[in-house]
């Protein structure tokens, strides 16, 4: 089991997995010893052994306060033909001890991230978050704006820790003549990368109302070619019951 601590609000836990990342075709870090932390409640974080930092980290003289975490040191992150600005952050009088010798590297400032030998996107993947992926023969009905946008009895219901579950629809149960595809993408490290579209009802639009997964990671295959609507945003109604929206950060 890995080892855990916890300072305030943020929690830190002692990573199994090799992790690597890249910028610009060459290796920034190169650890099987991260850190996991959680800045925020809903994704963790990496944090590295300064000595796997095989970069060189220039310093940029800025600094940065965090209530919890200390004050940081900004550096610029270079390799032989890049440079991310400001991309990694160091915290030597951390109050959390076991991030004083560690290094922050900002996901975004990254080309590529490996867990093992598989790409990872978005954030890590958090070891506490299981996602099951279960067909049903639960009658499903969304109602938008008084309209009824989509009406399956053979939905596909993805259950993820710390979120509702999420129905899945056949595009042949959804009203397709209200969506215009959008150009709108989001990531997944557990998923994948999602379209969506908009949709039109009684005059307005909703934007980015509806996503699909249509080439999903291996583990969450269940749900290709089907496609979802927000709960906090509609009226859904399950076995004939109307749900509550539920309040998650896409409400």
């Amino acid at each position: 089991m890995p080892d855990t601590s916890q300072r305030g609000r943020v929690r830190v836990e002692h990573g199994l997995k090799r992790v690597r990342a890249y910028l610009a075709r060459e290796l920034v870090v190169d650890t099987t010893h991260p850190l996991l932390v959680w800045e925020r409640p809903t994704s963790p974080t990496y944090y590295f052994p300064a000595g796997d930092v095989k970069a060189e980290l220039i310093p940029t003289g800025a600094t940065e306060h965090s209530p919890s975490r200390g004050d940081a040191e900004l550096y610029d992150v270079k390799v032989s033909v890049a440079t991310a600005a400001g991309a990694a952050r160091r915290y030597p009088e951390s109050p959390i001890e076991e991030l004083r010798d560690t290094v922050r590297l900002d996901w975004n400032a990254m080309d590529e991230w490996l867990e093992e030998d598989e790409p990872v996107y978005t954030h890590p993947r958090d070891p506490h978050t299981r996602v099951d992926i279960l067909a049903s023969s639960r009658k499903v009905r969304v109602v938008v704006d008084g309209v009824t946008v989509a009406q399956s009895d053979h939905p596909t219901i993805l259950f993820e820790t710390g979120l509702p579950p999420r129905y899945y629809l056949p595009l042949t149960d959804i009203r397709l003549d209200l969506l215009t595809p959008s150009d709108h993408e989001t990531h997944c490290p557990y998923k994948g990368t999602a379209t969506y579209w908009s949709l039109d009802v009684n005059g307005k639009t909703y934007q980015n109302f509806v996503w699909i997964y249509r080439s999903p990671l291996p583990e969450s295959q269940k749900i290709a070619g089907l496609a979802c609507f927000y709960n906090e945003k509609a009226d859904l109604y399950v076995d004939g019951e109307l749900q509550d929206r539920p309040r998650t950060p896409f409400s």
